[in-house]
C-alpha cells in the first residue's frame, strides 16, 4: 500500500472515530484515536467449543453469524470469574470479604459522604442488593450514616476511620491482582482493551441510568 492511500485510510478512520465518539461527552485526542485504530485491526476468531463440546449441529446460521458476539458476551463473564476468584484470595485475611465491599469502600475512600442511592447507583446495582452491603459495612463498622442536612428524606454515608484503615490495608493485593487480570496483554493491548470497555460502560451505563425497565427489544443497539 502506498504512503497516499495509507493516509486517505486514515483519514476516512478519523471521520469515522470522530462521528462514532463525539457524543460520549468526551474530548476526541491522539491517544484515544491511536488506541481505536488497535481496536479496529481483525483479530483472531474468538471460539468457545469447549464449553459446547466441540459440536455445532445445534446452531441455526443466524447463530452462527453471531457467533462473534455470543463469544464476547461468554467470554466476559468467564474473565469477571477468574477475577472474583483472585479477590478472594486477596481478600482472605481481611473483614472486606467480598469483591462488592471493596467496590463500595473504595468508592467512598473519594468522596467526604454520599446518599446511599447515589453509591448504589454508582455501583451498578439494585437498591435490596446494595442495601444489604452497606448494612453489613455498617455492623462491621467500616461506615456510618447521618440524616441529610438538606433532604431529610435521605441517609449519607461516609467511611469510619476503622473503614478507612482496612480499605488501605488490602490495597496491596488488589493491585496484585489488577496485574494478574491483565495476564500477558501487552502494553497496546492494555490501552485497546480499556478504550473499549470504557465505551461498552458508557453504553450500558446509560441504559441503566435511564432504560433498565425496558425490554431486551427495546435497548438492542441498531445494526452498525
Amino acid at each position: 500500500m502506498k504512503t497516499k492511500e495509507i493516509l486517505i485510510e486514515l483519514l476516512e478512520l478519523l471521520e469515522t472515530y470522530e462521528s462514532e465518539n463525539s457524543g460520549l461527552g468526551n474530548p476526541l485526542n491522539t491517544t484515544d484515536f491511536i488506541e481505536y485504530l488497535n481496536s479496529h485491526q481483525n483479530p483472531q476468531k474468538l471460539k468457545v467449543d469447549e464449553l459446547s463440546g466441540g459440536i455445532e449441529d445445534w446452531r441455526s446460521e443466524e447463530m452462527t453469524e453471531n457467533m462473534p458476539v455470543t463469544d464476547i458476551s461468554i467470554l466476559v463473564v468467564l474473565l469477571f470469574r477468574y477475577a472474583k476468584g483472585y479477590i478472594k484470595k486477596a481478600l482472605k485475611a481481611s473483614q472486606i470479604k467480598t469483591a462488592d465491599e471493596f467496590s463500595f469502600l473504595i468508592t467512598l475512600l473519594t468522596y467526604e459522604s454520599m446518599t446511599k442511592m447515589e453509591l448504589i447507583n454508582m455501583q451498578i446495582m439494585e437498591k435490596t442488593s446494595g442495601n444489604e452491603i452497606i448494612n453489613r459495612l455498617i455492623k462491621f463498622d467500616f461506615i456510618e450514616q447521618t440524616k441529610d442536612q438538606t433532604d431529610k428524606r435521605s441517609v449519607r454515608i461516609k467511611i469510619t476511620p476503622k473503614g478507612r484503615y482496612e480499605i488501605l490495608s488490602v490495597l496491596p493485593q488488589m493491585q496484585l491482582v489488577s496485574k494478574i487480570v491483565v495476564g500477558n496483554l501487552k502494553e497496546k493491548e492494555k490501552n485497546t482493551l480499556a478504550f473499549i470497555l470504557r465505551k461498552l460502560d458508557h453504553y450500558h451505563n446509560d441504559i441503566f441510568q435511564n432504560n433498565k425497565d425496558c425490554d431486551l427489544s427495546e435497548i438492542l443497539p441498531p445494526t452498525p
